[in-house]
């Protein structure tokens, strides 16, 4: 009788240089087009996968990503946002070093072209990067919108967190992660009544410091003249219930992600965009793999002409 078989999976390990001499780590899963995914790809556990389940996300994201795509795609997943927690990098997070740090992914992944998909600032990092690259396949941007981009809230809410962070009051401020998007306790909602001040993470000054670094890099930043620099094959996706409401110590700020992408959804579709709206989704529940996978899988296999099975 023969021995029954056992199929393991094959990962690659890379550790890639970062611009400030940091490094991270990457995986590579799958076999095909090469997919640079900016997440982490070793489930939470413990107390911190309790907290990102009582929000009702998966603390598993990466992993759930990555299971759903490397049938078909070589995906070169690696937590850029875990890193720069972990190792801030608070006078040159800028929109020209991530484009570096990504490239720098890419070069040692031996990928000379590749598609990239990010969600929330790591999509607005993507747009970033197919303006200063022509390696790009194709790119896709999840819960930021491409054109109107609240570059201008965002800075408000990150100077308000940084102040946050080095006042007395600092340890008060709770802030959760639940994958490639930080947001202020006080600022979400979900389908469900969450006791948000059970969840609890303090960020430092050096963390904070680094977001309004980013963000201060992209006032005056035109991205609607930025369109013509895209010359890839482009998709962007948000929940329709994406608008963030910031509370008083923010300054009441409201962030809309959806807003501009339905607002002008012809404008994005004549620069070249597939566009995606999905019906009732705010902004952690539209990053879910669940709700992400239907769109980007078979948009990726018609991009990248790579064969989805069965």
């Amino acid at each position: 009788m023969p021995s029954p078989t056992v199929e393991v999976e094959m990962i690659s390990m890379l550790k890639v240089t970062l611009h400030d001499g940091s490094t991270v780590e990457a995986e590579v899963h799958g076999e095909g087009p090469t997919l640079l995914l900016p997440v982490n790809p070793r489930p939470s556990e413990g107390p911190q996968a309790d907290e990102i389940r009582k929000l009702g996300a998966d603390p598993a994201l990466g992993r759930s990503l990555i299971e759903g795509l490397q049938d078909a795609f070589r995906v070169v997943a690696f937590d850029y946002e875990g890193h720069v927690l972990a190792f801030p990098k608070p006078d040159t997070l800028t929109p020209a070093n991530i484009t570096a740090d990504l490239l720098a992914v890419a070069d040692a992944a031996g990928a000379d072209r590749f598609a990239y998909y990010g969600y929330s600032w790591l999509a607005l990092s993507g747009l970033q990067l197919a303006i200063r690259t022509d390696r790009l396949s194709a790119l896709v941007m999840g819960g930021f919108p491409p054109l109107g981009g609240p570059y201008e809230e965002m800075l408000r809410v990150t100077m308000a967190t940084y102040e946050m962070s080095v006042s007395p009051q600092a340890a008060e401020t709770s802030w959760t992660s639940t994958g490639s998007s930080w947001t202020s306790a006080e600022s979400s909602e979900t389908s469900e009544e969450i006791d948000w001040s059970t969840v609890e993470m303090t960020l430092t000054e050096p963390q904070t410091r680094q977001f309004v670094t980013l963000y201060e890099a992209l006032q005056g930043f035109d991205d609607r003249a930025a369109q013509a620099r895209v010359g890839c094959p482009r998709l962007c996706f948000v929940g329709s219930a994406d608008e963030i409401e910031y509370g008083e110590r923010w300054g009441d700020v409201h962030v809309s992600i959806a807003g501009p992408v339905v607002s002008r959804r012809a404008e994005l579709e004549a620069f070249g965009w597939d566009v995606k709206v999905m019906d009732g989704l705010d902004h952690m529940w539209a990053m879910q793999a669940a709700n992400v996978l239907p769109t980007l899988r078979p948009w990726l296999a018609a991009k990248l002409e790579a064969r989805l099975p069965g």
